[in-house]
């Protein structure tokens, strides 16, 4: 696992249950991981800006990965601090065919541990829960969006 300038907090480290929130989605609709879980396992990947050349990349990359994260029962959900207008338009634009929720004021980034070192910027950070909300992994690469793809699919063969 790699770490760049990001530092779990207790609440989102591997092994523990994942902590539970309530976000906005790219179509205003509240999405709350409770009702989510069960389902089937569940990655949770925080980039920092929608439509940066990163962001993008590691949007698309989990886009043409989506039929596979599907084979594994999978819900995908990517988080920024975005208003839900703006993801609504990256999701079109790029036809994104998961979830994208926006965490405008940051309480789901700092609940996660997705923030950098000092606080100013907003991370990349996956993390893979099982169908019982389990984080089973924990990756964080600001520069290789599409590693994270890989990594949650190696986790989720083992799931």
């Amino acid at each position: 696992m790699t770490t760049l300038n990001a530092e779990p907090i207790v609440g989102a480290e591997i092994g523990n249950r994942a902590p539970d929130f309530a976000l906005r989605d790219q179509d205003g609709k509240l999405v709350r991981l409770a009702d989510l879980l069960g389902k089937g396992p569940i990655v949770l990947f925080f980039y920092p800006k929608a439509n940066t050349p990163v962001c993008t990349a590691e949007a698309c990359a989990f886009r043409d990965a989506y039929t596979v994260f599907s084979q594994h029962g999978a819900t995908v959900i990517g988080i920024s601090d975005d208003p839900p207008d703006v993801q609504r338009q990256f999701a079109q634009r790029y036809r994104l065919p998961y979830i994208l929720l926006s965490d405008e004021r940051g309480k789901v980034h700092k609940l996660y541990g997705a923030r950098t070192a000092f606080g100013l910027l907003n991370n990349r950070v996956t993390f893979v829960l099982d169908r019982d909300g389990i984080i089973r992994h924990r990756f964080a690469d600001m520069l290789n969006g599409a590693k994270h793809v890989q990594e949650a699919l190696e986790i989720l063969k083992r799931l």
